[in-house]
């Protein structure tokens, strides 16, 4: 990585907190955004604060692009964010109105001391608060000097009332006829001496019966000290990707819900372990504005639950991915009421009228997909179904759906395919031919021969970058005829293959599951590996593919998102 000039410096400059008196007050506009992000890059928390603090510009984004091998912002270092964007609110020099976390957090538990989604979502929602509550011990405290102003005001007047009796005025003189009078304008006639008459007869009240009568009649300065204070102006918009489950949920609805100077904005929401009313009120809460996309995950919602919630998201115009994993939603077998509850799904769907993206994980729904799909007014770009139990029938209709020729992302991971799938199946690669970037046939069950079927339909897809097709029971022989197809197709840069049935010890069945595969140990012995590397390393060399094509077999560490689609 080649440092700009202007990169070296900022590093210098921040790297001395000591010198920061210096450098804070002469600072040109145009040199915050380099210094803040060397403080990011090098840990500078105490740089970060200060120049948040003061921040010249209206909106700041931080955590949306990162250089190869950059790691994400030190959770340190986001804490000083927060904190001086709270202390900010207080200094005139701050012109910040939006602040832009969105990618901030990282879900990578091999980065140390890294700020992921969940902890992230609490800072914010604690900042959130704080702001809040210094905004009303601010108008509590601007209160009381009003009202201390106000006092003395009224205390030197009536000093001037006083001083005047002398050259005018003249005690309030009580006569049997006029006390009833002055009680139908509430006033006591046992309250008089707090009442003086000017010259021209206008009768005006002294400093005591006059804070009497605003208690009387609930006076708003009153009312400000009680603590019922009017909604403060917002300030500062902050928008980010949002992390919450049942530990974090009360936090985040007291931030949504409360009417501080700080206001939140959730761009992509992820919910895990939340029972459809609780999310059904978090959407509530949240601005239907920004929303780009909802995934939830490990809640019990069922298909009542999900009848419940789509309806829900038909405000949020901007919503693009939906992503529903792990629902408890089982449609192997009849239950009373199923069928209208997925009609209401369906029809919750079609009012998605944004929505591209698509990610149903085990939702179990064999001959539904029809019902599902055919609501949506406007052809998906990413459709995920792992482990939903696809039948041919689904196949067969996702392939002549409006839907196939625009798929940039096709995951069909875990659904069986056998002979009648396969006609389907290439008839979807045919029609998704100039569009389709990323396909995942992992676990499908693909032996030599099928594999061997399917490839002609593979290699007729020139915007192809990624191919995942590990836990497939292919052999050696059916390995090499994967790999030559695949440096055949030019645009593709990963290809995650499956270990060939010839590495696996002893005893594996001869049409192994994904689960076999995936469990069953591979030989100790390295020399049948390195046989096997050898020659698709030839392969390689041979088709002039061996520099920007990636072979891989590891499950867990490969790229995964070589093209971003949102």
């Amino acid at each position: 990585m080649v440092f700009s000039l202007v990169d070296l410096c900022a590093k210098e400059v921040v790297s001395d907190h000591s010198s920061s008196p210096c450098w804070l007050g002469s600072v040109p506009r145009e040199l915050y955004g380099p210094l803040l992000e060397a403080a990011f890059t090098y840990c500078r928390p105490l740089a970060i604060g200060e120049l948040v603090q003061r921040w010249p510009e209206r909106a700041l984004a931080v955590g949306r692009k990162r250089r190869p091998g950059q790691n994400p912002p030190n959770r340190l270092c986001v804490q000083a964010l927060l904190l001086a964007v709270v202390r900010g609110l207080a200094d005139k020099r701050c012109a910040l109105q939006l602040l832009d976390l969105c990618g901030l957090q990282c879900e990578d538990e091999c980065v140390e001391d890294s700020m992921g989604g969940w902890s992230l979502t609490v800072a914010l929602c604690s900042m959130v608060l704080q702001a809040t509550v210094a905004a009303q011990k601010g108008v509590r405290k601007e209160g009381e000097r009003e009202r201390k102003r106000s006092l003395e005001t009224e205390r030197t007047r009536d000093s001037a009332i006083k001083r005047d009796r002398g050259s005018g005025g003249r005690g309030i003189e009580v006569e049997k006829g006029s006390e009833e009078e002055l009680e139908g304008k509430g006033l006591k006639v046992d309250r008089l001496r707090d009442l003086r008459v000017e010259e021209g007869g206008e009768v005006v009240m002294g400093v005591r019966r006059r804070m009497e009568m605003q208690k009387r009649s609930g006076s708003v300065d009153l009312n400000r000290e009680s603590g019922d204070l009017d909604p403060e102006p917002v300030l500062l918009h902050v928008c980010a990707d949002l992390f919450v489950n049942a530990r974090s949920w009360e936090r985040m609805r007291g931030a949504l819900t409360s009417q501080g100077p700080l206001r939140l904005h959730c761009r992509y929401l992820r919910v895990e372990e939340l029972p459809a009313p609780s999310i059904a009120a978090l959407l509530s809460l949240l601005p239907e504005q920004g929303l780009r996309g909802l995934d939830i995950r490990y809640s019990s919602l069922a298909v009542s639950g999900l009848a419940l919630l789509l309806p829900l998201l038909a405000p949020f115009s901007h919503l693009r991915a939906l992503k529903l994993h792990y629902c408890n939603l089982d449609l192997h077998r009849a239950l009373p009421g199923q069928e209208g509850a997925l009609k209401d799904m369906s029809q919750g769907l079609g009012g998605l009228k944004g929505l591209r993206h698509l990610s149903l994980t085990a939702l179990r729904l064999p001959g539904h997909l029809r019902l599902l799909l055919s609501s949506l007014s406007q052809p998906l770009e990413v459709l995920e179904l792992p482990y939903l139990s696809l039948t041919p029938a689904d196949l067969s209709y996702l392939s002549c759906s409006p839907h196939a020729s625009s798929l940039q992302r096709l995951d069909l991971s875990e659904n069986r395919l056998d002979e009648s799938s396969l006609p389907s199946l290439r008839r979807l690669l045919s029609q998704a031919t100039l569009s389709l970037a990323q396909l995942s046939l992992c676990g499908c069950g693909l032996s030599d021969g099928l594999l061997a079927t399917l490839l002609p339909s593979l290699s007729c897809c020139r915007a192809l970058q990624s191919l995942r097709l590990a836990l497939n029971p292919l052999s050696l022989t059916g390995l090499l005829s994967l790999v030559r197809t695949a440096a055949g197709i030019p645009s593709l840069r990963l290809l995650l293959y499956p270990n060939p049935l010839e590495e696996y010890e002893a005893g594996l069945p001869p049409m192994p599951s994904s689960a076999q595969l995936l469990d069953w140990p591979l030989a100790e012995e390295g020399e049948i590996r390195e046989a096997v590397l050898f020659q698709l390393e030839e392969l390689l060399r041979q088709s002039g593919r061996s520099s920007d094509l990636f072979l891989t077999s590891d499950l867990l560490n490969f790229t995964k998102d070589l093209l971003e689609v949102e």
